[in-house]
């Protein structure tokens, strides 16, 4: 079970940095710069770039460090109000209504009074983001916003705007303290301007190498360090080539991991092959890389990392 015991926002720029440290996130001072103006200002935060980049994990950070709720909309085409704000138990209530009745209890009123109460509403993760209690506020990831269609994006607008959202037959749900909104999109499609006015906005870039690296050797510490040397010099030229889908950090991560489950120490050209398949999700980028691509990269790795000794 997570920590929910929550702790004190973070009062300078160098506290956030420390406090993503802390998660083992390593972060850059510009990232860590708008985290806490977001926090300080209680604007949403609104991050932006590649798949796999760790713009996900930053929310999970955060709920983590500060001892908050994670609440996570996962966003796809077609979300609708009832599976991302509520809806009601229609089976419960439909019993209750045929109890009521078997009991002889006739007062339509009452009976409509009793079905749609809180006993028979189901919140769904933009309900349950307004219900935090004042210095307990979750942190609401709406994860992949780019995913669903611009209706759904009008009514998160008025969302953000009051932080409420009505239920007819209850009333206006207002949050006692407004959730520390993060949201993330793959740039897919375009998010329009309104929405993105009422957020500061980031753009996640892949990590330099030196930042990389410090990344393998927190979340593979068990990894061999030339290893984890060659893993991330090998993905960086990667990234340079026009591939369909370029490996993000998860997916470096993932190969360094894989990498030491098979007792590792160094990159060959056989490992690469046979591994290859953690690192790239597309046919045509494995094969352009089985083509001779792989062994030359892996040639320049060798010779970088010889010549910096």
């Amino acid at each position: 079970m997570p920590d929910l015991t929550p702790r004190a926002l973070p009062q300078t720029i160098d506290d956030t940095l420390a406090l993503l440290a802390d998660a083992d996130y390593v972060a850059g001072r510009a990232l860590a710069t708008v985290l806490f103006l977001s926090l300080r200002m209680r604007r949403p935060l609104f991050l932006e770039g590649e798949a796999g980049v760790g713009k996900t994990e930053i929310a999970k950070v955060l709920a983590s460090a500060l001892g908050r709720r994670l609440i996570r909309l996962q966003c796809y085409e077609g979300l609708d109000v009832s599976s991302a704000v509520y809806e009601w138990n229609y089976a419960a209530q439909m019993i209750e209504i045929r109890m009521e009745e078997a009991a002889g209890s006739v007062e339509r009123d009452a009976m409509e009074r009793n079905v749609f109460s809180e006993k028979y509403l189901i919140r769904r993760p933009v309900l349950e983001a307004l219900s935090g209690e004042p210095g307990q506020a979750p942190v609401f990831l709406i994860d992949e916003l780019d995913r669903t269609d611009e209706a759904f994006e009008a009514f998160l607008l008025e969302i953000l705007s009051d932080y409420q959202v009505t239920v007819p037959e209850l009333g206006t749900i207002r949050a006692a303290e407004p959730p520390i909104v993060v949201i993330t999109t793959n740039r897919t499609r375009e998010i329009h301007d309104a929405l993105k006015r009422r957020c500061l906005y980031h753009w996640v870039d892949y990590p330099d190498a030196e930042r990389e690296l410090e990344i393998v050797y927190r979340k593979v510490p068990q990894a061999n360090r030339r290893l984890s040397e060659e893993v991330v010099r090998f993905v960086q030229q990667l990234r340079g080539m026009d591939l369909f889908k370029a490996p993000g950090v998860a997916e470096t991560i993932d190969w360094a991991g894989a990498l030491t489950e098979l007792d590792k120490v160094a990159l060959d050209p056989e490992t690469v092959s046979d591994t290859i398949g953690v690192l790239l999700k597309y046919q045509d980028d494995i094969a352009r890389i089985e083509q001779g691509e792989g062994r030359r990269i892996l040639d320049e790795v060798k010779s970088e990392l010889s010549a910096a000794e």
